[in-house]
């Protein structure tokens, strides 16, 4: 009888952390330590300065007690002076970098585990009350620091406190009694249990926040897909409404001078030439707007959510199928952790073929193009760079205007519609490129909807 072997690419990704947006995550860290801890913490140390040199809250037992109450004491004054000053920077700074607030309330929170490990010492070790103050730091990291590896370095080191804390009392103790010849006393509460039941809160703190973050991006990428397809729908509208009103009178200039030529044809003087160049530029115009309502058509299909480097490849796939341009050579260099894109696969399909195919267009047959992808703050930057011949620079800057070609039997069209797609959401694409050295198409794509500043 064979049993089914547990699937652990599927826990390994149902226990990977999602980390928060950066401005999401300030804000529950300025929230969580300088709303919520600096008060306690406030109320706390001001407890602490009344039993430690207000109130003989402990009993002269011997030698070893005595010093251990003698380095909390001492213990205390460099605790409360770092407190002082990391609760000076949450509170006096206005703009707080995310990076250093979270290296700031790191260290706040190691050395609260070691003095609430010191405090326990002289209050009872494994017995003492202070014990149900350790669940307390274990949830306060869990919410002020979402990543993996710092909470399960903070949570392990509060474990790791209580239990180096009731080790030193037990010694102390032990010490205690072998000095004065007293009978030693053992903890009334089963040591094990205390240890297993942080721990067991530990991992329970981590496995939540992890399923809340998974159903707050969830709920974002819901979010995308309602705005994005609205987006659509209504560039799709624009669109339509757009080529109708071009296309009333252009029919009618059309219609016009149909019926110049045919007066013309009667013997009436009438310059043939002069009307043979309006209906030329009619049926041109006409040829225009027909693929402007092409862009009508955006409210069609619906947004997917796309797999960047699955759909890269597959439009090098397309551009080059195995075996028929064997002297281009496409690389790929992708970056980790690439986000997912809310697009119609359509459009981004677009984008990606347009460029591949002008680059292979520009090698001729024989060259190499590189494609790589990588994650910057909310976008994302897909750079596709060729060894060709490059682009006059006066010409670069048109490139992307509607029939305009460098090539001679080029429609001109292909990157207007790379533009034209990228502009829908939001994104911007330019190029790079000189004389004999190629170029480099670089697009950036958002990975959620907002409004960017346009230099």
């Amino acid at each position: 009888m064979k049993f089914p072997r547990p699937n652990f690419q599927r826990l390994n990704f149902a226990l990977k952390p999602v980390a928060p947006d950066p401005a999401q995550q300030l804000f529950r860290l300025k929230a969580v330590e300088r709303d919520i801890v600096l008060p306690i913490k406030a109320l706390y140390i001001g407890i602490l300065i009344y039993f430690l040199y207000y109130s003989k809250w402990y009993s002269d037992l011997g030698t070893a007690r005595e010093i251990a109450e003698m380095m909390v004491d001492r213990f205390f004054i460099i605790y409360g002076v770092i407190n002082v000053g990391a609760a000076a920077f949450l509170l006096i700074k206005r703009r707080i970098n995310l990076a250093r607030a979270q290296r700031v309330v790191f260290s706040v929170s190691l050395l609260d585990s070691f003095f609430l490990a010191a405090l326990t010492v002289v209050t009872g070790g494994f017995d003492s009350i202070l014990y149900w103050l350790f669940p307390g730091l274990i949830v306060r990291n869990a919410v002020t620091h979402p990543g993996a590896k710092p909470q399960i370095i903070l949570n392990l080191t509060v474990v790791f406190s209580f239990v180096l804390a009731g080790a030193l009392d037990e010694l102390t103790m032990r010490y205690d009694a072998t000095l004065f010849e007293l009978p030693p006393e053992l903890p009334t509460e089963p040591i094990l249990l205390r240890t297993v039941v942080l721990l067991l809160f530990a991992i329970t703190c981590y496995g939540l926040q992890v399923l809340f973050e998974r159903a707050r991006l969830v709920a974002e990428e819901s979010r995308e897909f309602v705005t994005r397809q609205e987006q659509l729908r209504a560039a799709g509208r624009l669109a339509a409404e757009i080529a109708h009103q071009v296309k009333n009178p252009l029919g009618i200039i059309n219609n016009a001078a149909f019926a110049l030529q045919r007066a013309t044809a009667a013997g009436k003087p009438m310059p043939m030439e002069q009307l043979e160049i309006i209906r030329e530029e009619v049926a041109r115009s006409d040829r225009i707007i027909t693929e402007l309502m092409g862009y009508a058509q955006l409210a069609e299909g619906t947004v997917e959510r796309l797999n960047l480097v699955e759909e890269i490849n597959r439009a090098i796939n397309v551009v080059f199928p195995g075996g028929v341009y064997r002297g281009i050579q496409v690389k790929t260099d992708y970056g980790s952790d690439l986000p997912p894109l809310l697009m119609q696969r359509r459009h981004f399909s677009e984008i990606i073929v347009n460029i591949l195919q002008n680059a292979r267009e520009a090698l001729g047959g024989n060259g190499q193009i590189e494609v790589s992808a990588e994650v910057r703050d909310h976008f994302v930057r897909i750079e596709i760079a060729d060894d060709g011949p490059g682009i006059p620079p006066e010409k670069t800057q048109k490139i992307f205007e509607a029939y305009f070609s460098t090539k001679e039997k080029g429609t001109g069209l292909g990157l207007s519609i790379v533009r034209h797609n990228v502009d829908i959401y939001s994104g911007t694409v330019r190029v790079e490129s000189e004389l004999g050295q190629g170029s480099r198409f670089i697009l950036e794509l958002p990975t959620r909807t907002f409004m960017r500043l346009r230099k």
